[in-house]
């Protein structure tokens, strides 16, 4: 495919600084582009790059002040990155277009209505009672048990595994090895300490626009709902736990674990690592640094950091005395 400066900033309702021919076919990072690439620049610390990059077209955002020369036509648009991902969302309609129909080797319940615009790839398994809304792509070798409902427009990638009476929004992506609705971890000890299973009947509810990222699991709560919130991004190899409810736009990287029955707000982001208690509550608008333990309810929103997390300020402060500590225990001999 390709496309010329004037055209895409017509899409994109942008200014152009150059020439409007120019024609782009491929996309790249500003630092190893070459003729034919379309960049974005959305930080003015990496700015020096556009007198130097051999890009064709970069989307530059209206707040970012260059005076400087450039080989480049430049597209004014009020967020580079933001309108970048609009291009390429629209690159990948095209790359991996929705499919449609039930493959050979799919097995579908019976009494399952699959909707004219859906797709069932081979060896999926639909259980019964499932509702599949408009649209739905379920892919190769994915497990849908009996009871569960998928909004319109949700996607499942291959392998994905969602338990019985489990409930997906509208316009959510499951990544490969997505597990939803296992039993939450609960066993209760007897007189001789030995662990018995407490039964998990409860549910998962994802709510519209969620994205789980691969081989991330939501265990099915002990009685009532584990809940996603509408809009939530969970990365790859993520753990939420029995009973956990997240709130809406709140994003988790990688490795995030959540323990049971805890309580995260929204618009919060837990960057890798994080480890969450159970039962505790963590305020709407909190941010917390890689491999922070959050082992007690924030009630406040702000940024935090370290094990267990303190208010990220405080926590450096801390840490900057920790790096002296060695010197301070000599002089104190």
């Amino acid at each position: 495919m390709e496309f010329s400066a004037k055209q895409i900033s017509a899409l994109l309702g942008g200014t152009i600084e150059g020439d409007g021919e120019r024609k782009v076919w491929n996309v790249s990072g500003i630092e190893s582009a070459k003729e034919g690439d379309l960049c974005f620049l959305g930080d003015a610390k990496y700015v020096h790059y556009l007198e130097e990059t051999k890009a064709s077209v970069v989307l530059l955002s209206r707040g970012i002040d260059f005076a400087g020369q450039s080989n480049a036509t430049i597209i004014r648009v009020d967020n580079a990155r933001g309108a970048m991902a609009m291009l390429l969302g629209e690159v990948a309609k095209v790359l991996n277009p929705a499919k449609k129909g039930v493959e050979k080797g799919a097995f579908v319940s019976d009494g399952v209505d699959v909707p004219e615009d859906a797709y069932i790839g081979s060896g999926a398994y639909i259980g019964k009672g499932v509702r599949l809304g408009a649209g739905v792509q379920i892919y190769p070798q994915t497990y849908i048990g009996d009871g569960v409902a998928i909004g319109d427009g949700s996607v499942l990638y291959a392998g994905v595994k969602v338990y019985y009476g489990c409930r997906i929004g509208k316009g959510c992506i499951l990544h490969s090895g997505v597990v939803i609705g296992a039993d939450g971890f609960g066993f209760e000890p007897d007189e001789q300490g030995v662990y018995h299973k407490v039964p998990q009947i409860g549910t998962v509810v994802i709510e519209d626009d969620v994205e789980i990222g691969a081989n991330t699991t939501v265990d099915r709560a002990m009685m009532g709902e584990t809940r996603i919130g509408r809009n939530t991004k969970i990365d790859n190899l993520c753990q939420i736990a029995h009973n956990v409810q997240i709130g809406e736009s709140t994003v988790l990287c990688a490795q995030v674990g959540i323990a049971g029955s805890t309580k995260v707000g929204s618009h919060c982001t837990l960057t890798g690592q994080v480890g969450v208690a159970g039962h505790i509550e963590i305020a709407d608008g909190c941010m917390f640094g890689a491999k922070s333990g959050v082992a007690g309810t924030i009630r406040k929103a702000g940024q935090y950091m370290g094990m267990p997390a303190i208010e990220a300020n405080r926590w450096r402060r801390a840490q900057a005395v920790y790096r002296r500590l060695p010197d301070i225990y000599r002089k104190l001999l």
